[in-house]
C-alpha cells in the first residue's frame, strides 16, 4: 500500500436522509490519499446514498464531509469545479449511443476545456490506450461488449485526470473474465496515475484482493473499517453473514417498515 495517512475524504458523524427517512446514521470514516478503499454492503444498505453525498448530490442532515481538505461547496459553480476533480464510473456506463467511443471519451474535455483539437485527440488516444481500447476509437457503443463499454466509460471518467475516482458497482452485468479485467485496471491505474479510489460494491470476493481498506455498511451505519485481512478474520456474525452469503443472520431479508410521515 502506497497511501498517505493524510485523508483525501473525511466524514464525521454524518447522517444522510432521503424523503425524511434516515438512510445512514453517525457515519465517520476516512479515505487515505493514494489508497483503494472498498465500500461494501448488501443491497439497500446505503452505498449509493453515500456515493451521492460524496459527489454533493445529497447534503447531510448532520455531520460534515470534506474532500481534498475542504467542505463540499454549496454553490453550483463551486460544486461543478469540485466535481472536475472527482471521476465517477457509473453502473450503467452512460455512454451516448450517437457518439463514437473516441467522441464519448472526448466529451468531458470538450465541455470543461478549450484545448486545441490536436491536443484533445492526443489526450483521448492516451486514455483509450490506458484501458486497452485505442483500436476501438471509431466504434459505436452498440458494437461493444459489456466489458469493453465499461472500459470506455472508465476512460471517459479519467479524461480530466481527477485525483479521486469513485466506482459505482463497477462489476454489474459483467462476466468473470470481464470483471477480472476491470478490477485489474482499477488497481493498475490507481497506482500508475497516483489516484485515490473508492469502489462501491457488493461483489466482495472480486473487490477485496485489490483494496487497501474496507468499509462495510449495514443496518444504517458503518459496521467495519479496516484491512481486507481483518475483515476476513472477523468473527462478527453480521460480517460473516455478508461475506459468506448466508440468508439468515443480523442482516434482515425483509424490508424494514417505512416510518409514517406526518
Amino acid at each position: 500500500m502506497t497511501a498517505s495517512h493524510d485523508p483525501l475524504v473525511q466524514l464525521n458523524d454524518v447522517r444522510i436522509e432521503r424523503g425524511g427517512r434516515a438512510i445512514l446514521r453517525d457515519v465517520s470514516l476516512s479515505v487515505p490519499r493514494g489508497s483503494i478503499t472498498a465500500v461494501l454492503g448488501p443491497s439497500g444498505s446505503g452505498k449509493s446514498t453515500l456515493l451521492a453525498a460524496l459527489t454533493g448530490e445529497l447534503r447531510p442532515a448532520a455531520g460534515s464531509i470534506t474532500l481534498f481538505g475542504q467542505p463540499i461547496p454549496t454553490g453550483s459553480s463551486a460544486l461543478r469545479e469540485m466535481r472536475r476533480s472527482v471521476g465517477v464510473l457509473l453502473q450503467g456506463n452512460g455512454l451516448l449511443t450517437d457518439l463514437t467511443v473516441a467522441e464519448n471519451v472526448a466529451l468531458p474535455l470538450r465541455t470543461h476545456t478549450r484545448l486545441p483539437m490536436p491536443v484533445l485527440r492526443r489526450l483521448v488516444d492516451m486514455k483509450l490506450h490506458a484501458v486497452g481500447l485505442l483500436a476501438a476509437a471509431d466504434a459505436w457503443p452498440r458494437e461493444l461488449s459489456g466489458g469493453m463499454a465499461r472500459r470506455v466509460a472508465l476512460a471517459r471518467a479519467l479524461a480530466l485526470d481527477p485525483p479521486l475516482m469513485i466506482y459505482d458497482e463497477p462489476l454489474t452485468g459483467l462476466d468473470p473474465i470481464a470483471s477480472g479485467v476491470i478490477m485489474s485496471l482499477i488497481q493498475r491505474l490507481n497506482h500508475s496515475l497516483g489516484l485515490t479510489s473508492i469502489i462501491v460494491s457488493h461483489h466482495v470476493h472480486e473487490t477485496l484482493p485489490i483494496c487497501d481498506q474496507v468499509i462495510a455498511i449495514a443496518n444504517g451505519g458503518v459496521v467495519f473499517q479496516g484491512t481486507p485481512a481483518a475483515l476476513e478474520a472477523s468473527d462478527d456474525p453480521l460480517l460473516r453473514q455478508f461475506l459468506h452469503g448466508q440468508p439468515d443472520g443480523p442482516i434482515p431479508f425483509d424490508a424494514a417498515p417505512r416510518a409514517k410521515v406526518a
